[in-house]
């Protein structure tokens, strides 16, 4: 380890936010740059643990305290080469990835943990900025061609590793530009396009093709032409929203957010809409408090919101651990976003009843306050509503945030006739192929709705199972769920 002491020596620093006044007016990254001395700082708290549990928190196996310790020494080429031999795309997780491996540290079990996720950022930025990412074709080819469906993080990653390893990989999409919901699902404010254009340009450089404006599935991209090529990939998320059908949810200005931040995101990129969803001057409720409903929060107060009230119906979650989810579990605990600290008002144990409107749009939304009464059996707890509570809040437009249903089925499931899991997501074998030979499924299609670490992770592994069914073996890295990743 660099520095042995470091750990008692440096508390944990994070890279500045903008000034609140200042950001809200524009949609760039929040975060100013880290010094460098900082950076030393903060890489000498790893203490290289004999027993790195920081690996097994990251879907990824990342191989945290080698780079750490690299960053230290200053020795970014090869803390760059330790990133990449697990991550296609650390500046996107260290953007986006809420950072597991910093719960399971063992330096948080009872001090703040090493800052993982901005070193991990850090070593990628300063390795673009020094030349050190260059595009890096495969040596030979195989002659076996992939189809890879969907161009989000899992895709990207499946695409990625599958031309590394020799194949001719074509990636279809069926927005009019590559990149998924890094592309329409994440707000520019949490990552810039053009970070993720200049991934894309080095993918390109390796030979991968993208083919925008192409959704397989559909009278336009029949699934039969794909069976042209050896294998398919299918990674095309899990996008179907939650909805919240209550009386009144016919109104208008009430919208699922998946409908909303899409049309921002192509509001930035210069794109001319002939009709969006606005917040301006308007008081937003945003009913859900995960990820998304944070995104919705901190579009509205960009677009000018008068006011934005954020709607929970769990209870408010406790700021410390949990003593039932000990370390390195992941804790169900208290986050606060950059959004939410932006003037968003936060509401817990709420349960919309009723939207109400004035000539047919929306005006207000009717609660009640919940309790939840544990289960004596150990069950989950049952929600009781509370007498007397209901309150009535002004309300000019209205998001749903309320989390996702998993895959389409319309599309390359119904055309192929894929088999479905107990949850509704794509069924695979371990090798993540799925009911029909030479087609397989990664990322939120396959889990469910989840992390951008667990999209990549997903990528990585479905292009080692295709990649082994075409060759007979596969010299990809893997990582198992209990072990350490083999590189």
């Amino acid at each position: 380890m660099g520095k042995v002491t470091g750990f008692r020596e440096y508390p944990r620093r994070l890279a500045e936010e903008r000034p609140v006044e200042e950001r809200i007016h524009d949609f760039k990254e929040l975060y100013q740059p880290l010094a460098a001395v900082e950076l030393n700082r903060q890489a000498a708290r790893c203490m290289n643990c004999g027993v790195p549990f920081c690996h097994i928190g990251c879907p990824l196996g990342n191989l945290i305290p080698d780079w750490n310790d690299l960053v230290y020494r200053e020795q970014f080429e090869e803390a760059y080469h330790r990133l990449m031999a697990t991550n296609n795309f650390p500046e996107f997780t260290g953007r986006l990835c809420p950072a597991p491996c910093e719960e399971s540290c063992v330096l948080a079990i009872n001090e703040p943990a090493v800052a993982i996720e901005l070193i991990e950022k850090s070593i990628i930025e300063i390795a673009f900025e020094r030349g050190l990412v260059r595009a890096e074709p495969p040596a030979s080819r195989t002659g076996k061609t992939v189809a890879v469906v969907g161009s989000g993080p899992a895709g990207l990653a499946c695409a990625q590793q599958l031309n590394r390893a020799g194949h001719a990989v074509t990636v279809f999409e069926r927005d009019d530009r590559i990149g998924g919901l890094l592309r329409y699902g994440i707000p520019d404010f949490k990552l810039e396009k053009w970070v993720l254009d200049r991934r894309l340009r080095l993918m390109e450089e390796e030979g991968i093709v993208f083919r925008p404006s192409m959704p397989v599935g559909t009278e336009k991209v029949p699934v039969g032409e794909l069976e042209a090529f050896d294998a398919v990939a299918l990674c095309c998320g899990a996008v179907r929203g939650r909805d919240l059908p209550i009386p009144g949810r016919e109104l208008e200005g009430i919208h699922m957010a998946m409908d909303v931040l899409p049309q921002q995101n192509r509001l930035v990129a210069g794109d001319r809409l002939d009709t969006h969803v606005d917040a301006e001057g308007k008081h937003v409720i945003v009913i859900g408090g995960g990820d998304t409903g944070s995104d919705c929060v901190g579009t509205s107060i960009r677009q000018g919101a008068a006011a934005v009230h954020n709607f929970e119906l769990l209870g408010m979650p406790p700021v410390e651990r949990p003593v039932t989810q000990p370390w390195p579990y992941w804790p169900m605990r208290l986050r606060t976003s950059t959004s939410h600290r932006e003037g968003c008002s936060r509401f817990y144990s709420l349960l919309t009843k009723e939207f109400r409107g004035i000539d047919g749009r929306v005006a207000a939304v009717v609660t009640v306050n919940v309790e939840w009464v544990p289960d004596p059996a150990g069950g989950r707890p049952a929600m009781r509503e509370i007498p007397g509570t209901a309150y009535e809040w002004r309300a000019d437009l209205v998001l749903l945030a309320l989390g996702f249903l998993g895959p389409e089925k319309n599309n390359v499931i119904a055309g192929w006739g894929l088999e479905l899991d107990e949850r509704g997501n794509v069924r695979t074998d371990e090798n993540y192929m799925t009911s029909r030979a030479g087609v397989f499924a990664a990322g939120d299609m396959r889990r469910g709705q989840s992390l951008v670490v667990w999209a990549i992770s997903e990528g990585r592994e479905a292009a080692r199972g295709v990649d082994a069914w075409l060759m007979g073996r596969s010299d990809l890295p893997t990582r198992g769920p209990d072990e350490l990743p083999r590189v």
